[in-house]
């Protein structure tokens, strides 16, 4: 295999990652400085890779079996009082017998991060970003292992971690918290240099991630200067897509012409959309199951949307020892849309069609000093300022025999602010010590101005609520962390975070006093992780975690207005159709969470993992349906509104292969050594105390994910490879009346890559084949109460998505 075959395959032929440091005038790493543990060492054997021994096979999946079964109701009752002590470590070896620590020059790979952390980690590099050219960043991290997507297949969606979205999954973008109403489909995967997923929290990286959280590496400047041009063209569902990536890399000043390092990159896209509507309820008697009611919507919404984003990576050479560092980032967006829906069975509407438009603007500015005062000692400066602005208008006319019956307009403004400061002081001392502490200072405010009017007046009912919204949040943070080698073979983390949230909401226009709150929620987490790695099998490492963490109510969640729904906008509504309301006596959802992994790293650069964890969570927030006196209409309503309920466990078992087929198979034929194989299984289970079983699991969290790949380098230079993603259906007891039944969700996934031109004007081409074949998304809905079942079924199909994209540098 070519040493050009293996880059382009992103794994190395012979040789595994080895611990790099950087030398001196090399970029700043922007990596959380936990992420690296400088103890590491290399890897040594042959280039055919051996797989694991059956007794440390055995063993691994014994402890985790363990751990599997301790969310049991024999086990799953009250969190662990302490840490749990690691065996005593092995006597330090000889010197003849230690492994020689090697100190490389140059960027570290993806490998060797993810290898050196002490705390379990994946590293997305530039390589595995661009493969399959995606251009929803979303779908870069479905094929990872425990990653979901709420979204249709090709269309990004929010991203959850080990199943668990709305506020488990922490989001960074380059170390910080994501402002608020940023998404992260706003980030094309061009203007991405790495992805980091840590899989259990740090002191430095925040402890509101349940879950775990996902590091969004923006790209950084280099030395060398050259533009990079992406053009794109595709198709969803017969409609027309089209992006383009342009970046500038810029160097100037100074006696060696690097004083000042750029990056400036800039994308749009464009793109036509048609979603599908197809909902069907059913009202029935449980006693005797006569029908009471059915109705059903079916149609369809076409829309267009228009991006434009521009992000600048600036850094400048103050002296050999300070620099600055700016980053500012523009977002625009605009789109339109047109909805035909036909009704059978409503009393007062046969047709509806709608209109809606919109656009949202957001602005960014980071800055950074850098002071390294010694060899050993840096002090870090931030400061970041952003706004964001979002208008839509939303028309809805229902009509009956072809009469005009009712019109809804909506119009929404929203305005949100954001100020963050933070300091950050490291020190490295003796014995491999990495100590790190800092202090973050964050505050946000909205402006919220809605307008609802039915039939050209204003919706009776609401006015106590006014027509804007006024909120705000303030947040302070301090942290602490140490990061040491005692000896070769151990590695050892401790943390501490303490973390405030002072949440406001003031009154609306028209009086609002039901809006008016102020809640505040401060956490203390104490974060440890371990690292071993056996002497006698120096492929192998063990990791263990345990971690205090915890989720904020969100912002909707304590102070959102009512909604009403649009299906039933006044009189009695069904319980498959309820309003929604904020609840402003929200308090934090608190969690320990215990993690432990096994990796062996195969000689070639592959890796087989194995891993479990467990989380305990109380106070968890789901949204509840209740039947309520309305000040918005004469009739009571059902209404669905956060509220805290007891307690929840959730435990999850996950598995990941990453190696060529050489390394695992050793007589594999000389031509197969250019096929890299990829797989990832990950199996979750869950349980929420005070809800009746025996589906009472956490909400939107799958029983599991699997994930299969390959990747082939043909003979001339031709590159292809495929993914297919699978997600079993599911049933979902969400409240004592509620219950959801998801079917199943299959992805295949597919790429071809290819070169022309001479070498000094080498266009890459790639085509990109997303959702091969299309399956329709079910979701069924039964409420039962009060002897009467209420079911709603929702339909949507996916369809095919491609995309050819042409790449170049000059």
């Amino acid at each position: 295999m070519t040493l050009g075959a293996c880059r382009a395959l992103g794994v190395p032929r012979v040789g595994p990652p080895r611990g790099l440091t950087q030398g001196a005038g090399a970029q700043p790493d922007s990596r959380p400085a936990s992420a690296s543990n400088a103890a590491a060492g290399p890897l040594t054997g042959s280039r055919r890779g051996a797989l694991p021994k059956p007794d440390r096979l055995l063993a691994a999946t014994a402890a985790l079996a363990a751990l599997w079964l301790l969310t049991s109701p024999a086990f799953a009752q009250s969190p662990p009082a302490e840490a749990p002590k690691p065996a005593a470590p092995p006597s330090a070896p000889s010197t003849a017998q230690q492994l020689d620590k090697v100190e490389v020059r140059g960027a570290a790979t993806a490998a060797s991060r993810r290898r050196n952390s002490t705390a379990s980690k994946i590293v997305i590099d530039r390589e595995e970003i661009s493969r399959f050219g995606d251009t929803q960043l979303g779908d870069v991290l479905r094929r990872l292992p425990g990653v979901t997507l709420g979204g249709r297949p090709g269309r990004g969606g929010d991203i959850r971690l080990r199943g668990l979205g709305g506020g488990f999954t922490q989001i960074l973008i380059d170390g910080e918290r994501a402002p608020a109403g940023f998404n992260v489909d706003q980030l094309p995967p061009d203007q991405v240099e790495r992805i980091e997923i840590l899989r259990a929290a740090t002191a430095e990286t925040g402890a509101r991630a349940v879950a775990g959280t996902i590091n969004i590496i923006l790209r950084e400047p280099i030395a060398k200067t050259q533009h990079e041009l992406r053009l794109g063209l595709g198709g969803d569902h017969g409609d027309p897509q089209a992006d383009f990536n342009w970046t500038r890399n810029l160097k100037w000043g100074g006696p060696q012409g690097d004083d000042w390092l750029g990056a400036l990159s800039a994308n749009g896209s464009a793109a036509r959309r048609w979603t599908d509507i197809d909902l069907a309820s059913r009202s029935e008697w449980m006693a005797s199951g006569a029908q009471r009611s059915a109705t059903r919507q079916q149609g369809g919404s076409e829309s267009d949307n228009a991006n434009l984003n521009t992000n600048l990576r600036l850094r400048w050479k103050l002296s050999d020892t300070q620099s600055l560092h700016f980053s500012p980032f523009a977002f625009l967006s605009r789109w339109r849309s047109r909805t035909a829906v036909s009704a059978s069975g409503y009393s007062s509407f046969d047709a509806t069609e709608g209109e809606a438009d919109g656009q949202s603007a957001a602005l960014r500015l980071n800055a950074t000093w850098q002071w390294r005062r010694q060899p050993t000692e840096r002090i870090e400066l931030r400061v970041g300022s952003g706004i964001n602005r979002s208008e839509s208008d939303n028309l809805r006319r229902e009509t009956r025999l072809g009469q005009l019956r009712r019109t809804q307009d909506d119009h929404t403004e929203t305005r949100d602010d954001n100020t963050s400061l933070g300091a950050k002081w490291s020190l490295q001392t003796t014995r491999e010590h990495q100590w790190v502490s800092g202090l973050e200072w964050e505050r946000g405010e909205r402006a919220q101005t809605r307008q609802t009017l039915e039939n050209g007046q204003p919706k009776p009912g609401l006015e106590e609520f006014g027509d804007s919204l006024s909120a705000g949040t303030r947040r302070l943070a301090v942290y602490t962390q140490d990061e040491w080698s005692p000896t070769k073979q151990w590695s050892i983390y401790a943390g501490l975070r303490w973390e405030a949230i002072e949440t406001r909401g003031d009154p609306g226009v028209g009086g609002g006093v039901a809006l008016a709150t102020r809640t505040r929620n401060a956490v203390a987490s104490p974060l440890f992780h371990l690292l071993w790695k056996p002497e006698q099998w120096p492929r192998d490492q063990v990791r263990a975690s345990l971690t205090r963490t915890w989720r904020a109510p969100g912002l909707n969640d304590l102070i959102a207005k009512p909604v009403v729904n649009a299906s039933y906008p006044s009189g009695a509504n069904p319980q498959s159709a309820p309003d929604r309301a904020g609840n402003p006596l929200l308090k934090a959802e608190l969690a320990t969470g215990l993690d432990l992994s096994w990796e062996h790293w195969l000689s070639g650069g592959g890796i087989l993992t194995i891993g479990g964890h467990v989380r305990w969570i109380d106070g968890l927030i789901r949204n509840l349906l209740a039947q309520e006196v309305v000040p918005w209409d004469a009739s009571p309503r059902w209404v669905s509104r956060p509220r805290n309920l007891s307690r929840a466990r959730t435990a999850g078992l996950e598995l990941e292969a990453k190696a060529r087929l050489d390394e695992l198979w050793p007589q594999a034929p000389e031509s197969w050594e250019n096929l890299l194989l990829r797989a990832n299984l990950a199996l979750f289970r869950s349980q929420v105390d005070g809800i009746p079983g025996p589906n009472n699991r956490l909400d939107q969290q799958p029983k599991g994910t699997m994930n299969l790949g390959a990747d082939y380098l043909w003979p001339g230079g031709v590159r292809s490879g495929f993914n297919w993603s699978f997600v079993p259906g599911d049933t979902l007891q969400q409240t004592e009346i509620l219950r959801r039944e998801n079917n199943l969700r299959s992805v295949w996934d597919a790429y071809f890559s290819w070169s022309s031109g001479d070498p000094r004007n080498t266009v890459t081409w790639r085509l990109s084949l997303a959702n091969l074949a299309p399956r329709e998304t079910r979701v069924l809905s039964i409420v039962e109460s009060d002897g009467i079942r209420s079911t709603t079924l929702d339909r949507k199909r996916s369809f095919r998505v491609w995309n050819l994209r042409a790449e170049t540098r000059f």
